[in-house]
């Protein structure tokens, strides 16, 4: 990874990295995260503040604190900004090429990273296979 790479992490790679949960991820995974804070080149969508709330919402996952001050927190995370859900995004989302499963939120997680340029960090199969077919960057978590 050069100095200039951004990594877009998926939802639950966020959450897991905010929640101290790094031993769910590999080391050459967490290494480029690393190096991707440094020069505060993390992206997290937009999308994934809709996910963070529904997941803790239907009691998928539960915080300490208050869901909006756990994501005010996490997007205050060094080296972290938000990517906002542009039209641009949104219509690519729709428009992905091959075959990607129907999901908005991992389309729109997706269709971000192509518009960035950026690497995915994720563990989703459907997403790392898609990556496979040379659609996406994707890193495996």
């Amino acid at each position: 990874m050069n100095n200039t790479s951004l990594i877009l992490l998926d939802t639950h790679i966020w959450i897991w990295l905010l929640n101290g949960e790094e031993k769910l991820l590999s080391s050459p995974c967490l290494t480029n995260i690393e190096k991707a804070a440094k020069f505060a080149h993390l992206r997290i969508s937009a999308i994934s503040l809709w996910e963070v709330g529904m997941l803790e919402a239907k009691g998928r996952i539960t915080f300490e604190i208050e869901c909006m001050d756990w994501i005010t927190k996490g997007l205050n995370a060094p080296g972290i900004s938000l990517v906002p859900l542009t039209p641009e995004i949104a219509v690519s989302s729709s428009r992905l090429p091959g075959d990607f499963h129907g999901d908005p939120a991992d389309r729109i997680i997706v269709a971000t990273a192509r518009k960035l340029g950026a690497t995915l960090i994720t563990k989703d199969n459907e997403i790392l296979a898609y990556g496979k077919q040379n659609y996406l960057k994707v890193i495996p978590a």
